[in-house]
């Protein structure tokens, strides 16, 4: 279980402090996919940053299991981030020089877990892509990459920073289908960053974000599977 308690953050810009959360309280159940839903500029990216380990609340609490996250040194943080923490981002962030194969089995390795590389790869369904180079995959299929990288962690909490945002309609699908079969088939608590509506039917929980503050959450009892194209 994640949660977050009261948290806020602002930063200052010359002169002036902007608040991007306040107030801002929720829990994240493992197993489930979160989509946290908002326009540019409402603290999504500042939220996903701080459930991450990347940044710190100014106040409030996150607590990770039995673990207060807001309250860890900076050593400490690196190890949360390494242990616990997957991440995918919009522009996949692939070294050029390294086949498909090669990306994952560098994150494998890292957590003892490099000889699983294919497995990873092969669970979203890129089997024919191993010894491809990034230059030689389409946007979806280097996404892919990205999702298989950071599965190969094996993390309690997978972070994903619009990952649709960069490719099409029927592609972006696909991802999504990716992050709803790994949050039902295993106790990763998937967590999506989006400005985008049309995925909220995906999700079990649905975080609404407007100028740093919870507009609303909403569970689905019965979410909307995605089917296959």
């Amino acid at each position: 279980m994640i949660e977050f308690e009261k948290i806020d953050k602002e930063y200052h810009v010359g002169d002036q402090r902007v608040k991007a959360l306040h107030n801002v309280s929720f829990h994240i159940k493992p197993g489930n996919l979160t989509i946290i839903l908002g326009p540019s500029g409402s603290g999504k990216s500042t939220l996903l940053n701080i459930l991450g380990g990347m940044d710190r609340p100014i106040h409030g609490k996150v607590r990770f299991d039995k673990s207060l996250v807001s309250d860890l040194n900076d050593h400490e943080l690196t190890n949360y981030r390494r242990d616990k923490i997957g991440f995918v981002f919009q522009f996949y962030n692939l070294i050029p020089s390294l086949t498909a194969l090669e990306n994952v089995a560098i994150a494998a390795q890292l957590s003892g877990n490099g000889q699983h590389a294919k497995e990873y790869l092969q669970q979203v369904g890129l089997t024919k892509r191993l010894n491809n180079f990034p230059n030689q995959m389409s946007g979806g299929e280097m996404q892919r990459v990205s999702i298989a990288r950071a599965l190969s962690k094996k993390p309690k909490l997978l972070l994903c920073d619009g990952p649709t945002g960069a490719l099409d309609s029927k592609t972006s699908m696909k991802i999504m289908k990716i992050l709803q079969e790994i949050s039902k088939s295993t106790e990763t608590a998937v967590v999506m960053v989006t400005h985008n509506p049309k995925f909220e039917d995906y999700a079990d929980r649905v975080i609404r974000l407007k100028d740093g503050q919870i507009e609303r959450i909403y569970d689905n009892q019965n979410p909307a599977v995605v089917e296959e194209d």
